[in-house]
């Protein structure tokens, strides 16, 4: 799989929102690459690619520009007017340039390097999968009251949540969104709290409700089974339990349905709309929009990548919906001066070696406005050896999963277990483990306070989290005897883990 997980936020001598407005500016559009007069592009000189135009929001502005969008070679897949995002396929090779040209666009761009055929997430390695034989000798620890495979989740049990289920699992009016690979609602853990109804696949940019469109397309796409498990999987009995096992999970597909299975843009941007649109509290987003690593601002598709996920997040803020999201799994320092990226783009052959400033190319959705940003630790309370981190940037840390740090449990597995396809159970590690674990307390904080705003529950989550404070000896995640990263920042916040490890129990007291 793809980028399931690795990434980083607008960081902060200025407030995060004054940094990305400013950043984004809003300036004038190019104009060099105006159309002369009376001409129409044709539309089939270069590759099909997918685009998101992004205008001001008035009906005449948005009318204009979608006429522009046909005169310019380009076909409207979707367009989401309340925020003035236009998906749209082309292939015009001027198509991008001659948009920017237009009155009334902010800006456009292409949201892929490569052709269309007919987007990335956090874990880091391949799964482990139990076999049934495995489930059978790993039920034998069940204590009294625990779920069958809840002995080896010690993940739980660090931040309290087994407790907190006896006081509060929380409430079944409050929907977590997985945003991810999709969702296999058939699996009986997670069937009992699946909501069918604020579910959707966003793969081609526009929302697909279709009975069963929102499940993977295969056991491959295990990824977004696994978080869906981890933030609600029901105490009936069964496998395995989730942080917040009495509220409802949705799936929002946005994944390509292929063995890259990259985060493309356009689907990011329906999937914020969607979830905003159909009442959901929370989303969680263990993933990183393709195809960059890092959105630079002086790149006119990188730059219009930022716009309009920005807009369809901040969107989704405004309609009540708290987003987030995981840090990333390159173990970069977020609030460095310079990061090398030789990863990007993604979706083609020819990824580039560039050293960016993560103060001006960002990691999305992580280092939105408003986003929750989460770092992940294993069963020892240390920083995860691959997650990334830093300074004004990491919100919260939650459990991950590390596999050098090696609990006390059945399997002796320091990754996180949970729920995957076909009625299966696997352990993963990475950021993306450790943001389900923060979506589902912040889902316990909303169910005990169901009129609080996003800007609320994340300093709920702030302010009730454990913060071990910086690590007093060099950190050698890995333990080769090479220092691996180093924690700047305080007992209150740190580079590391924020303001803290979320818990649970405290989240329901």
């Amino acid at each position: 799989m793809a980028h399931l997980r690795s990434r980083r936020r607008l960081a902060l001598a200025v407030p995060v929102v004054l940094s990305l407005t400013a950043s984004l500016g809003f300036l004038p559009s190019v104009a060099s690459a105006a159309p002369a007069a009376g001409t129409v592009a044709r539309a089939a000189d270069g590759p099909n690619l997918a685009y998101v135009v992004n205008t001001r929001t008035d009906r005449r502005t948005i009318e204009s520009v979608r006429r522009e969008i046909t005169r310019n070679g380009g076909t409207i897949v979707a367009g989401y007017d309340r925020i003035g995002v236009i998906v749209a396929h082309s292939a015009n090779p001027d198509f991008g340039a001659r948009m920017r040209a237009v009155r009334g666009v902010d800006s456009a761009g292409a949201t892929r390097t490569a052709p269309l055929s007919a987007a990335g997430t956090t874990d880091e390695g391949a799964a482990q999968v139990l076999s049934r034989a495995e489930q059978a000798r790993l039920t034998a620890n069940t204590a009294a009251g625990e779920e069958p495979l809840e002995a080896d989740q010690w993940d739980l049990r660090a931040i309290g949540a087994d407790r907190a289920a006896r006081i509060n699992p929380g409430s079944r009016n409050v929907t977590v969104g997985v945003i991810d690979t999709g969702v296999d609602d058939t699996h009986p853990d997670i069937a009992p709290n699946f909501s069918a109804s604020q579910s959707a696949n966003c793969v081609s940019g526009k929302a697909d409700t279709t009975y069963g469109a929102w499940r993977p397309v295969d056991a491959d796409h295990y990824h977004g089974t696994h978080v869906a498990g981890e933030i609600a999987a029901a105490r009936n009995g069964v496998g395995v339990a989730g942080v917040a096992p009495g509220v409802k999970v949705a799936s929002i597909t946005v994944s390509q349905p292929d063995e890259k299975s990259l985060f493309y843009p356009e689907s990011v941007v329906c999937a914020f709309v969607f979830a905003a649109d159909h009442g959901i509290e929370i989303t969680n987003n263990s993933y990183y929009v393709d195809p960059w690593l890092y959105n630079c601002m002086d790149d006119p598709d990188q730059r219009a990548i930022v716009d309009a996920v920005n807009r369809a997040q901040l969107y989704a803020q405004r309609k009540g919906t708290l987003n987030v999201a995981s840090a990333g799994n390159s173990n970069h320092d977020l609030d460095a001066d310079a990061i090398v990226d030789d990863s990007s783009p993604d979706d083609s052959t020819t990824p580039q070696t560039r050293t960016i400033d993560p103060h001006e190319c960002f990691d999305i959705p992580t280092q939105l406005p408003g986003v929750v940003t989460v770092s992940a630790v294993g069963v020892k309370g240390a920083k995860s050896y691959y997650s990334s981190y830093g300074r004004g940037v990491v919100d919260v840390a939650g459990p991950g999963g590390d596999r050098y740090q090696i609990p006390d449990t059945p399997s002796k597995n320091g990754r996180i277990l949970s729920t995957m396809p076909n009625n299966q159970y696997g352990f993963l590690q990475g950021t993306s483990m450790a943001s389900p674990h923060v979506a589902a307390v912040a889902a316990l904080l909303k169910s005990a306070r169901p009129h609080a705003t996003p800007a609320q529950l994340q300093a709920l989550l702030k302010a009730q989290a454990d913060n071990p404070g910086c690590p007093t000896e060099p950190y050698d995640g890995n333990g080769d005897g090479v220092v691996d990263a180093t924690c700047v920042g305080g007992k209150r916040v740190n580079g590391f883990f924020g303001f803290g490890v979320v818990n649970a129990l405290r989240a329901v007291k």
